[in-house]
């Protein structure tokens, strides 16, 4: 677990384990012992810091981020296609105080798939 989240870290870092080692000052044969093993509690510390998490987080079992499959997209596109169209038949209706154009209809849609999207990812990390 807590080798899996250097790893992880350390490719977001965009630096090898080895170059991480050295740069907290560690000597590079440290990397491979903590395959097998866990750093000391105020290792664990310099390594958080390093890389600007907090210990439970490098220590903790990390889950997979949900991600939205292709019925999820396509639900959600439906979704706001039918509040579009309900949008279109409205009469008169303003968007900013101008009456609503395409673009503003675009922009609108861009929103709700941002905002749709992230409800439902949420929704996933809860399950």
């Amino acid at each position: 677990m807590f080798y899996d989240n250097f790893l992880k870290l350390c490719n977001q870092k965009g630096v090898s384990p080895t170059a991480a080692v050295v740069e907290m000052g560690f000597q590079k044969s440290v990397a491979t012992r903590w395959k097998k093993s866990i750093p000391t509690d105020a290792n664990k510390l310099k390594i958080a810091e390093y890389f600007g998490v907090s210990v439970d987080d490098l220590m903790s079992e990390q889950k997979e981020a949900p991600t939205l499959t292709k019925e999820d997209e396509r639900d959600i596109k439906n979704k706001i296609d039918e509040i579009i169209d309900m949008m279109a038949d409205q009469k008169g209706l303003m968007f900013d105080g101008d009456p609503l154009t395409p673009e503003a209809i675009e922009s609108i849609r861009s929103a709700m798939e941002l905002g749709m999207a992230a409800a439902k990812t949420k929704n996933k990390k809860k399950q």
